[in-house]
């Protein structure tokens, strides 16, 4: 092994031994290591044994130690790092009079919700609310092919979790007769054509900014290609399109869609309808007919500006104000349905509420607060640059609320025995909150506990070590088990501290470890990490989705009887 990746995990393993009370794992190494080494993912087998001992010998050192060596070779690792910044509130809007705001949030019901819903939803909330006036929310459902009710009742779901309040709730197919009425108009005014060609020839049109010769027909011509494609067309055989401007460098402009026919049973009203409007001229149309005062949609809409404002000028409809923001995705989590689907129907991950995933039902069910998205959502603004966030940045605003009202619970990882001797008491009290008044539990022991595996490693025979919340144990055996004498009035300094568990009682539990899912652009098979660990039984008391601080560990949040989830730091 060359020198260079001997030292690139040293200093992995030395920063993650620090971060987390000196010690790390091979495992959380190897993964950090290919992360920014990918070209080493096919030398696994060839550096798993360096990494293995290299975070061996560093665990064996010191914190200070630790400390120590980062300063004089890596000091870089120890600066503070770069947090986002907390604001309050949104900037201002343009052309906004208090009382009259109006906005909406249209999601398409063809998938589960994710991080970038949150963003679109919260935003046009919040303005609503910062101006006094009304948010609308409005599935967009006028795509058959790809619209389910799992996903329309999985949107309502979400935005309730999220707390997002709404003054108005209804579906754009609503307005389907709104839709033709305008759609004809638009024909009378020759503004709009039915259109024969094959896709591919539309296709190479727009790219040759040629018109083809459908766009030639005379309007009596075009409304009786509208009325064949109600009975007589089949799906793909005619579809209307706007009359723009095929010149144009914008490609949106060039002679769009308008209407295409679709015969799948839409999920609400069945076969009522065939004939489908296209999602710009829906969104044209309900903007101004609902009364949207801003339309806020993410950047990648921007381009569809133009031709929104112009179905809008032709019909002589009012235009709202149109913003844009960047979409916002965690590093290593894409939000794609082109990416996720295959993940599940590959068994790659479970389903959409998988912790690794930027769904807000795998958020939830994560640990993430629904109060911490909407604080880190406000922190970014309203910005268009590509929002392309570490999910630390949405850790730092979680920690802030469930720090508070976690539980702490002692938990031991590949536990090993211990026999404490001259124990004279049966049960002690342990805090549930070292701060706040969440009262106390009582812990039933007798001589044998847990304790971990790799503070075992660090016992020596003749010292004493703290167990947290019940005393000191001055060590006289290390062998398969440990033996020790309890010790009153133990030294309080310069001494191990570790949890542990009562053996007669313990409760194991498996615990899911989610880490990034995608490493550049290819799955990362060690992205979901298990382990088997033993807690107290007052675990069995908890409430299902309660959040709990195993201690010296991390935030967790009970998934079921015989399930956490690691949520973070």
């Amino acid at each position: 092994m060359d020198d260079e990746i001997r030292k690139e995990i040293r200093k992995v393993a030395l920063q993650n031994a620090f971060e987390h009370e000196g010690k790390t794992q091979d495992k959380i190494v190897l993964s950090k290591i290919l992360g920014t080494k990918p070209e080493y993912r096919t030398r696994v087998k060839e550096i798993i044994g360096d990494i293995s001992e290299i975070v061996s010998s560093i665990n064996e050192i010191s914190l200070d130690a630790q400390k120590k060596e980062i300063v004089e070779n890596y000091p870089n690792l120890l600066k503070p790092k770069e947090k986002i910044e907390e604001r309050e509130g949104l900037p201002p809007l343009d052309e906004a009079i208090q009382g009259k705001v109006i906005t909406r949030f249209p999601p398409e019901p063809n998938g589960y919700p994710h991080i970038g819903h949150a963003k679109a939803a919260i935003i046009n909330a919040e303005y609503a609310k910062m101006y006094n006036g009304k948010c609308i929310l409005r599935i967009d459902d006028t795509n058959p092919e790809a619209e389910r009710m799992e996903y329309h009742a999985a949107i309502k779901v979400g935005l309730d979790w999220l707390g997002v309040e709404f003054d108005v709730i209804k579906n754009t197919s609503d307005d389907m007769e709104l839709f033709y009425e305008k759609g004809i108009e638009l024909i009378n005014s020759g503004k709009a054509y039915v259109c024969t060609c094959k896709r591919e020839t539309i296709s190479k049109n727009r790219k040759e900014r040629k018109a083809c010769k459908c766009s030639l027909g005379d309007i009596k011509k075009n409304n009786q290609g509208w009325e064949k494609m109600f009975e007589k067309f089949k799906p793909g055989e005619a579809i209307v399109r706007f009359r723009g401007d095929m010149k144009s460098d914008n490609a949106v402009m060039r002679d769009p869609v308008l209407f295409r026919i679709i015969e799948e049973k839409h999920y609400t009203l069945g076969e009522k309808y065939r004939v489908w409007p296209s999602y710009d001229f829906a969104v044209a149309i309900e903007d101004s007919s609902d009364g949207i005062t801003h339309a806020f949609r993410s950047k990648e809409f921007e381009l569809r500006k133009d031709l929104i404002n112009a179905i809008l000028d032709t019909l002589g409809m009012r235009k709202p104000y149109q913003g844009f923001f960047s979409r916002l995705e965690f590093k290593g989590m894409p939000i794609s349905k082109r990416i996720l689907r295959p993940l599940i129907e590959e068994g790659k991950v479970s389903w959409y509420d998988d912790p690794r995933l930027p769904t807000l039902e795998a958020l939830r069910r994560r640990g993430i607060k629904a109060e911490a998205i909407k604080k880190f959502i406000l922190s970014l603004g309203l910005t268009k640059a590509n929002t392309l966030a570490p999910f630390d940045a949405l850790e730092s605003f979680n920690r802030k609320f469930v720090d508070s009202d976690s539980i702490r619970l002692f938990m031991v990882q590949k536990p090993k025995k211990l026999r404490i001797h001259n124990l004279s008491f049966s049960f002690v009290e342990v805090p549930n909150h070292p701060i706040k008044d969440m009262g106390k539990r009582k812990i039933e022991i007798d001589e044998n506990i847990f304790i971990s595996e790799n503070d075992a490693q660090d016992i020596k025979e003749g010292s004493q070590i703290r167990l947290l919340g019940l005393g000191n144990v001055a060590i006289t055996k290390i062998n398969e088990e440990l033996e020790g004498d309890f010790v009153e009035n133990g030294k309080t300094f310069n001494i191990q501290k570790i949890q542990w568990v009562s053996q007669k009682n313990s409760h194991e539990i498996k615990l899911l470890i989610p880490n990034q899912l995608f490493i550049e652009d290819k799955f990362n098979e060690n992205s979901l990490e298990e382990l088997e660990v033993y807690t107290e039984p007052h675990y069995l008391k908890l409430k299902e989705g309660e959040e709990i601080q195993f201690v010296r560990f991390g935030y967790c949040r009970k998934d079921s009887q015989n399930q956490a989830i690691f949520t973070h730091k």
